[in-house]
């Protein structure tokens, strides 16, 4: 324990992932949010964007949303959570990680899977407005990661940090590069890159010492952007070497605050190593849900929240009636 089963059936052509993918991540519109924006200096002199939202009435539980790889607080799926967080009473700070929120970030440095020391920046941040006393993490692929690996690698976790959900998440993000270099994946792959090197070409311009353009015309997949701009940017050897110390997976035993995972066997992003049944079995505070169907952070809902996003705020819910 704990494996959740799960009542995820949608109808019958939103159970292609593809399908379901394409449409959360393109299609899916969300109306009906209003976002502040409040912009964090960092200590190492960059900073992070956050985009707040909030409720009619003033809450005193707040929802921290983490989004995925070149998504930003604008995303359907991030506005999808932080209004249906609204409308049950919770605030939402939506997080824009570095170089994401339309402005490239001032360093050399921007985010990657395991930039944890970021979260806990943003966290520190919440609990000194002296405003929440619960405090939820909900985090999506990447953002999901980061969750995890904060709440396990062993930092002090603070006490108003009650719960976490983790959607779509690469647990092993080698073995999710993998699967994202396999045919089937070309066009999110090709995307993805396309995205990533244009920021690159920026840095660049930004930083010639540290990167030359022949170096980024070299870069042909999303494994060849990590080993030369994402692991020396944030010293590691090469890829192989920041997947191996970024992948949550190998923190998961370490979580001592309720946790969901839900990562769909139709996710055609994630390998065979991103779903922890051991781990979820060993952890009486880590329970892993993997529904048949969802795609990559689709879980098509017919109106309002998708299916993730309600499951989220039934949990973090859950855990409020529980006194946790």
């Amino acid at each position: 324990m704990p494996l959740l089963p799960s009542s995820y059936r949608p109808p019958l052509f939103w159970q292609n992932g593809h399908a379901s993918t394409i449409y959360a991540g393109t299609l899916k519109k969300v109306y009906g949010i209003s976002q502040n924006r409040e912009r964090l200096p960092l200590p190492d002199g960059d900073y992070i964007d956050l985009d707040w939202s909030m409720p009619r009435n003033p809450s005193k539980k707040v929802v921290l949303l983490l989004h995925g790889l070149e998504g930003n607080a604008q995303r359907a799926y991030i506005l999808g959570s932080a209004k249906h967080a609204n409308q049950s009473g919770l605030d939402a700070c939506a997080i824009n990680l570095r170089g994401c929120s339309g402005t490239p970030n001032l360093k050399y440095r921007s985010y990657h899977s395991g930039a944890t020391e970021d979260i806990t920046t943003v966290i520190g941040h919440i609990i000194a407005k002296n405003i929440y006393e619960s405090i939820y993490i909900l985090g999506y692929s990447l953002g999901g990661n980061l969750c995890l690996k904060y709440l396990g690698e062993g930092s002090e976790i603070p006490l108003q940090v009650k719960g976490a959900v983790g959607i779509s998440v690469p647990c092993e993000l080698h073995s999710a590069c993998i699967e994202l270099l396999k045919p089937k994946n070309k066009a999110y792959s090709w995307h993805f890159k396309r995205q990533l090197l244009a920021k690159l070409r920026k840095k660049q311009q930004m930083f010639p010492e540290r990167i030359t353009k022949e170096a980024i015309k070299s870069i042909q997949t999303l494994k060849d952007f990590d080993d030369i701009y994402t692991s020396k940017a944030h010293g590691f050897t090469d890829a192989l070497d920041y997947y191996k110390k970024c992948s949550c997976r190998q923190f998961l035993s370490g979580i001592d605050v309720p946790s969901l995972i839900i990562n769909a066997k139709n996710d055609s992003f994630l390998g065979p190593a991103c779903y922890p049944y051991k781990e979820a079995r060993d952890n009486p505070k880590l329970f892993l849900e993997t529904p048949h169907f969802g795609g990559h952070v689709g879980f098509w809902g017919k109106k309002g929240p998708t299916y993730a996003e309600q499951r989220a705020i039934d949990f973090f819910a859950g855990l409020g009636k529980n006194g946790t």
